[in-house]
Order: structure tokens, then C-alpha cells, then sequence
């Protein structure tokens, strides 16, 4: 293969004596095949970025990996989703080895002769947006877009020199890396929180310095409970790109946070309207439209702000509790169990007023250790937002590296002569 060969995949799979084929149908793998033990069965939701998800994976006893041995996994195959996302691939790795391609998906199985191709670049290649275009624009169907053989085996490609597609592939697989790590000390920092909630917002584990009792918040009877009301919203007229007096609403919270990237502004006049929902520093905001019980603590306010229909305001009376703790306690696991007790099996799409005067919590009788609690976990929030902004960081790295060394525009070794 010469440098840079515009070929097919279905050439490249040929050149190393490999093949494209079908998963197996469902009549040949049927739902009581399936046990809580044995060889995993690769699914289309076990497809992620070029990696294969373990978790909830279906597995298949010894005897059926027999009967199914041509649809084995081996290092270097690639695997698709033949329904719907059809863009999804994943490359099958070390561990991955002898697992099974299953129902619904196809299996690009690269033969022995790999001495031109590295099969990790063709994967790369595959994620590109060009390639991804491709795989779109051909598919067929109507309601639900299906990959075959015959279209996967057309897909165009530009291989360069193995020599070269080894050093993207080396250079790429540290972005990868460095990409993976950021995602596993993520979740395992979000885990961490998980349980360091559990303990201190339930009194569990207690901070140091702090004895005293915890007493039932019955939160509507100690709070202002607000929300826009006479009016269902702006009309898009009256949305302005900038000024100095912002409109929040329930599509502006992000983690817990108001994005103050994305609230509009409204004219001073709108914001006089209603002085019962001018924000304070210190309000906790829920969703009661739509996507119902989203949290949002106003910890700073970048000028006058008003509120948008379809959020209620907490505010304490009189430093009944910290602001901050309810804030902790609303994103707990007490508060899911509050929503998922209301709709009683059924799907609500509004909170009323009145559901949330039966909202009531544990807490600490002392304001300080509130105070104390809420800030602890702050803190980790504060940390994991700092971890996600490294992982967005990596992330477009990463994509750069991509565009970069799989369009050809950065050659990381010099061409060799065929």
C-alpha cells in the first residue's frame, strides 16, 4: 500500500485477509440464552467513543460461544451499531478478546496481514467528522437509519504509510489516556461526594466541634416561597443580547449554578414588574415546569436579575437555616425520593406549591454546623467543577489532535517511498 491510499474499508479488511459481517439474528440468540455469568455479548449500547462499556453487558454461556464462535472478537476488530446511530464504533482491545459481537451490531474483523494497517488508526479515522458524514449520508432507511456490509465495505478512506498511521496512533492514544483518567478520577470523586452526603447530611458522621441536636425543617413554614406569577414569560421581542438587568429561568441552570453565560436581559421596567422575585444572593431556585426539580443556588449576582416563569424562589425567614444547606440537602437523595413519592408512579410535569409545604428535612438545630456541613460539600463541588473544566480542556485537545494528524495536515513522520 502506498502512502496515503484513498481505498475502501472493505479493500483494507481484504488486503489483511479479514471480513465485514452481520452480528448474529435474533434467531439465533434469543433472550433466554442470556445468564448473569460468562462470555460478554458486545450490544449497540455497549458502544461508547471508541471503547466498550463492561456495565450491564450481556453475557452467554459456554455452549453458545460455540455455537456462535464465527462472531469472536479479536484485538483490532471494530465494531459498529447497525440501527439508528450508525456513527457509533468501538475497537475491540487486549481485554476485550474473545468476546462476542451480538445482535445488532457489524463487526469489521481484520484478517492476520496487518503489516500495512494498524487497526486502531482506521478506527480514529472512522470517528472524523468527514467520515462520519459519510456513514449518514449512506445509510438507509427512513425512521430508523441501518449500516450492511455492502455499505461499510464502500466507506473511502485515506491510509498513509503504517509508519505514519503507528505515530498518530501513539500520539492520539495519550490524549485518550489522559482523557480516561480525568472520566474514571471524575466518577470516583462524584462517588466520594455521594457518600460524604450521605454521612453528613444525615448526621451520621458529625464535623468536629459539633454536638448539639438536629431538628425537623419543615421548609415552606420557615421560607418565602416565590414565583413568578401574572405573566407566562417574555415574548422573544422583549429578550435583549445585553444590558444590566438579567432574566433567569430554569434552562439556565448547570450544575447546580446559573450559567451566567446564557441568561438574557431584560429592560429595567420588566424588572420592576414584580419586587417580590428580584433575586438575592443566597436563593435557591427549583424547576416546577417541565423538567421539574432542577436546583440552582444563587451564590453571586452579577447585577439586578429577575425571574422567568417556571422556577420558584426558597429564600430563609429571618435566618431560619443556611441557604447553602438546603441547597445540599434539595440535591440529595431525600429530595429524588420527595419528587418520585409525588408523581406515585406516574410522570408529573409540575410542581405545586403545595406539594413542597410537605417538604421537610433533618438538620442541625446550630445554624453554624448548617453553615459547616454545606461548606464541605461546596468545596467538593467546587473541585469536581475544576475536574470538569480539565476534561473539557483534554476533551478539545484531543479533537484538535484528530482534525490535526487523521486529515494529514500534521505529519508526525516523513512520508516513506513505496
Amino acid at each position: 500500500m502506498t502512502s496515503d491510499s484513498e481505498v475502501t474499508l472493505g479493500e483494507i479488511v481484504r488486503l489483511t485477509g479479514g471480513v465485514i459481517q452481520t452480528g448474529p439474528f435474533g434467531s439465533q440468540l434469543h433472550a433466554s440464552d442470556y445468564q448473569s455469568m460468562g462470555t460478554p455479548v458486545v450490544m449497540p449500547t455497549n458502544l461508547g467513543d471508541n471503547v466498550i462499556r463492561e456495565a450491564g453487558i450481556a453475557r452467554i454461556g459456554d455452549h453458545d460461544v460455540r455455537r456462535l464462535a464465527r462472531h469472536k472478537l479479536r484485538e483490532g476488530d471494530v465494531i459498529f451499531s447497525r440501527r439508528g446511530d450508525v456513527g457509533r464504533r468501538s475497537i475491540v482491545r487486549a481485554e476485550n478478546s474473545g468476546w462476542l459481537c451480538g445482535t445488532g451490531c457489524l463487526a469489521v474483523k481484520f484478517g492476520p496481514n496487518r503489516a500495512d494497517v494498524n487497526p486502531k488508526y482506521v478506527s480514529l479515522l472512522i470517528g472524523t467528522p468527514r467520515v462520519q458524514t459519510w456513514l449518514f449520508d449512506n445509510a438507509v432507511g427512513g425512521t430508523m437509519l441501518n449500516l450492511n456490509t455492502s455499505i461499510l465495505s464502500a466507506l473511502p478512506l485515506s491510509l498513509p504509510h503504517r509508519n505514519e498511521q503507528d505515530a498518530a496512533v501513539k500520539a492520539l492514544e495519550g490524549a485518550f489516556a489522559q482523557e480516561s483518567a480525568l472520566e474514571r478520577l471524575i466518577a470516583k470523586k462524584r462517588d466520594i461526594k455521594q457518600g460524604l452526603m450521605q454521612e453528613l447530611l444525615t448526621g451520621r458522621t458529625r464535623l468536629p466541634g459539633f454536638t448539639s441536636d438536629w431538628t425537623t425543617l419543615k421548609v415552606a413554614s420557615v421560607s418565602h416561597l416565590k414565583a413568578r406569577i401574572g405573566w407566562q414569560g417574555l415574548t422573544t421581542e422583549e429578550y435583549r443580547a445585553s444590558g444590566t438587568h438579567r432574566l433567569v429561568g430554569g434552562t439556565d441552570f448547570a450544575d447546580g449554578r446559573i450559567n451566567w453565560n446564557t441568561t438574557p436581559y431584560v429592560d429595567k421596567w420588566r424588572y420592576d414588574q414584580d419586587p417580590n422575585i428580584q433575586l438575592r444572593a443566597g436563593d435557591v431556585l427549583i424547576t416546577k415546569d417541565g423538567t421539574i426539580g432542577k436546583i440552582a443556588l444563587i451564590d453571586r449576582l452579577p447585577g439586578p436579575t429577575t425571574l422567568n416563569s417556571g422556577v420558584f424562589v426558597l429564600r430563609p425567614k429571618q435566618g431560619a437555616y443556611d441557604s447553602a444547606l438546603l441547597f445540599c440537602m434539595l440535591r440529595s437523595r431525600a429530595f429524588d425520593e420527595f419528587v418520585a413519592g409525588l408523581s406515585a408512579g406516574s410522570t408529573i410535569n409540575h410542581l405545586y406549591q403545595k406539594d413542597l409545604v410537605t417538604l421537610e428535612f433533618r438538620v442541625p438545630v446550630r445554624i453554624e454546623e448548617q453553615a459547616a456541613i454545606a461548606a464541605v460539600i461546596l468545596d467538593v463541588d467546587a473541585e469536581l467543577a475544576a475536574l470538569d473544566r480539565r476534561l473539557v480542556s483534554a476533551r478539545n485537545i484531543k479533537q484538535g489532535m484528530m482534525q490535526e494528524l487523521l486529515s494529514g495536515r500534521t505529519r508526525l513522520v516523513p512520508e516513506v517511498a513505496a
